[in-house]
């Protein structure tokens, strides 16, 4: 942990009860709202020439090789 980090961490503890629910309330709105930039930079790395590219097509060639299983078999319990 940073120290940037571990002091943000120790303010937060210090926090009286509704004070620490309106900051609480505040970083749930916060993640949501990039929690979008995350989804869409997973998008666009997915795409043809995107960073995720080489292991795409390393699972495309699994798949059409055979080399997997279906989650069914996987979680199958019985």
């Amino acid at each position: 942990m940073t120290e940037a980090v571990r002091k943000i961490a120790e303010q937060v503890k210090a926090l009286p009860e509704k004070e620490l629910g309106e900051f609480l309330a505040w970083l749930t709105e916060y993640e949501l709202q990039h929690s979008d930039k995350w989804d869409e930079e997973i998008e666009r790395d997915s795409q043809p020439g995107g960073r995720l590219e080489s292991v795409l097509n390393r699972v495309e060639d699994d798949i059409t090789a055979g080399r997997t299983s279906s989650l069914d078999e996987i979680t199958d319990d019985s």
